[in-house]
């Protein structure tokens, strides 16, 4: 009989930032890949008198690593009596597009993120800093542009795995890159950015560069790294009315989601570099300076999307998907 490889994806309980942990399994030929278990006390998830965790599998995808017929298998976190793990963002993210499915909500995620090589942002000095800002965002050359080939790996990768990656750019400091993923439905869309990162994180170890998601890796007069989060429900996509309704549903709530965008947001959200204050709320047509972005050509055709552009970059997808289908669908139907 033969066999095939399934790497078992999850999302750990570390604090205040989850993480990534994996590991693989070997499954005969012809069979789909069961419930598993991990040491959920070594993960920040169980104590270790009661250490045992449930994987269960969500989201499959073809291994672009490995190759052949591995799979990558995204899972949630239950406990034994297979209930969702405290732990379990996706379970509420899942309820949430369940409940509104009639919005009929697409999302598409900016996962930016920084390439370092051990503690300096990949091709920086050891002491001191490169040229300011400038001609870093969508640049080109190799004193502009550093980590290139990993992102082109990545991409390809996300490709060759049936992932929605709809494009990449470097990003306004160097060394740091984006990724888009999407228009995909939650919890889909999440389960996918997860799986996007850890294809990055892996690819990263072939070329000895990491990925981080830090809010703002480098203190100062630097960009900070976010997940700008771009959705439309059914209603956005045929009258510009409930474009402006979404955004006002957001104002209502955005101390909620201030909370639940990621780490440090207060480090980013300044009201510099391409943000609004965290303390505040504002909304505008090509506002990149605004909590949420109304698209010129949106306003042009008078319906379409927004862009949130509150989440951090170590924002956890199923959080904030969720967040985003609760207030602004939960305000439509209201």
């Amino acid at each position: 009989m033969g066999f095939y490889k399934a790497e078992y994806i999850w999302v750990d309980g570390s604090e205040p930032t989850s993480k990534l942990r994996s590991k693989g399994k070997i499954v005969p030929e012809g069979e789909e890949p069961p419930i598993w278990g991990f040491d959920g006390s070594s993960t920040n998830q169980a104590s270790g008198d009661d250490s045992d965790c449930v994987l269960r599998p969500v989201y499959s995808i073809p291994d672009p690593i490995r190759g052949g017929n591995n799979i990558l298998v995204m899972c949630e976190v239950l406990l034994t009596d297979l209930s969702p793990h405290p732990t379990n963002t996706r379970a509420a993210c899942a309820e949430a597009a369940a409940k509104y499915a009639d919005f009929d909500m697409w999302f598409g995620i900016e996962q930016e993120y920084t390439f370092f090589d051990g503690a300096t942002p990949l091709g920086w000095p050891e002491n001191g800093f490169p040229a300011p800002q400038g001609g870093y965002y969508c640049g080109v050359g190799s004193d502009e542009v550093f980590g290139r080939p990993v992102v082109e790996d990545h991409m390809d990768a996300c490709l060759d795995a049936g992932l929605d990656i709809s494009g990449i750019n470097a990003e306004v400091m160097p060394a740091q890159w984006e990724f888009q993923i999407g228009p995909t439905r939650a919890p889909e869309v999440a389960d996918q950015v997860w799986l996007a990162r850890w294809l990055l994180y892996r690819i990263g170890e072939k070329y000895d560069v990491s990925a981080r998601l830090d809010p703002k890796p480098v203190l100062g007069d630097w960009n900070g790294a976010g997940a700008h989060t771009n959705f439309s429900t059914r209603q956005m996509r045929e009258n510009y009315d409930a474009c402006i309704a979404a955004a006002e549903a957001l104002k209502s709530n955005h101390d909620e989601h201030i909370a639940n965008y990621g780490d440090r947001i207060e480090l980013r959200l300044t009201g510099l570099h391409e943000t609004c204050s965290y303390k505040e709320f504002r909304y505008g047509v090509s506002d990149r300076g605004a909590s949420v972005r109304i698209p010129w050509q949106v306003d042009v055709d008078q319906k379409g999307y927004i862009e949130d552009r509150r989440p951090n970059a170590n924002m956890d997808p199923y959080k904030v998907t969720g967040l985003i289908l609760n207030t602004v669908c939960g305000a439509a139907s209201a």
